[in-house]
């Protein structure tokens, strides 16, 4: 089996790329829904949009995914979700996310909340976040994102002195964000400005792996072609796989949101970067590499 799917790898290897390309389209499919139905390409948590957030550190008998139902039945025309906040592994309270901004629809679910659990002014707080503040921030958050392309482009420039390894580069962190992207919105969580963090973090990931297989196949010259890209392989899988690891350990260990929503996005990117690095971009640089030996007569 292993025999066979490694001669598939080897000797089809432009026909494998239409599986990441598939993956693109699907994943610009599905921004697009998004985007058509809800008017945001993501589904952007309260810091990101505005709303509010009421915080409550009293223990409460029943679980948050419950009382998410419950609010929704009492409030059918406001988004809201509920979290479980956490410390050292116990449970804290919760953190109502809803869109309300006016203080009097506030003030009408915060009684709904004080009267059904016997809430005191101490058990709870209220954080305000005006939807213009969310939307400034979303944006700067964007830009900070499309500037990191950018830079990562000149870079890889400067190094490899290659278009074709810049193109690939750009091409898969690209294809790596996108398709992360349209994952998570499958998951229907929202996302919040660690989220943001994290696909930051998958760019340089994802850059990883390129530098790896690009300075293997055309700075390298010892071995055969498919030699320097089963060494890539070697060197770019174990370094993916202590990562998953770690995050795989976080997802089931930490208890906190924020850090759960980081390692979730980490995993999906990991995951969806290993089929780009090795099946879209090998193809592309094999491709290259073809074309040049032909045209050179070797």
């Amino acid at each position: 089996m292993f025999q066979k799917i490694k001669h598939i790898y080897e000797t089809k290897y432009k026909l494998l790329m239409i599986i990441p390309l598939l993956l693109l389209v699907l994943a610009l499919m599905q921004i697009g829904f998004q985007y058509a139905t809800t008017g945001d390409f993501v589904n952007k948590g309260v810091s990101l949009k505005g709303g509010s957030t009421i915080t409550v550190t009293k223990e409460l008998s029943i679980s948050s995914s419950d009382l998410e139902k419950s609010l929704q039945q009492q409030f059918p025309n406001v988004g809201m979700t509920v979290r479980t906040l956490s410390a050292a592994g116990q449970t804290t309270g919760i953190a109502v996310d809803s869109a309300l901004q006016d203080s009097t629809e506030i003030d009408a679910l915060v009684d709904t909340l004080a009267d059904r659990f016997e809430l005191k002014k101490a058990d709870y707080s209220v954080e305000v976040v005006g939807s213009s503040l969310g939307e400034n921030f979303f944006r700067q958050m964007l830009i900070a994102l499309v500037f990191s392309f950018l830079l990562m482009g000149v870079m890889v420039i400067l190094y490899f002195r290659v278009f074709i390894t810049s193109l690939m580069v750009i091409l898969a962190a690209f294809c790596d964000i996108v398709i992360t992207l349209a994952i998570f919105n499958l998951t229907g969580m929202q996302l919040h400005p660690a989220g943001i963090a994290a696909f930051l973090m998958l760019i340089g990931y994802s850059v990883d792996g390129e530098v790896v297989i690009s300075s293997r196949l055309i700075k390298r010259r010892d071995g055969t072609e498919l030699q320097r890209i089963y060494g890539a392989l070697k060197t770019g899988w174990t370094m993916t796989q202590t990562t998953l690891v770690a995050v795989i350990v976080a997802l089931i260990f930490v208890q906190s949101e924020v850090v759960k929503q980081i390692m979730l996005i980490l995993l999906i990117g990991l995951l969806v970067d290993t089929i780009v690095t090795w099946v879209q971009n090998v193809g592309i640089l094999r491709w290259h590499l073809e074309k040049k030996h032909k045209s050179s007569g070797q």
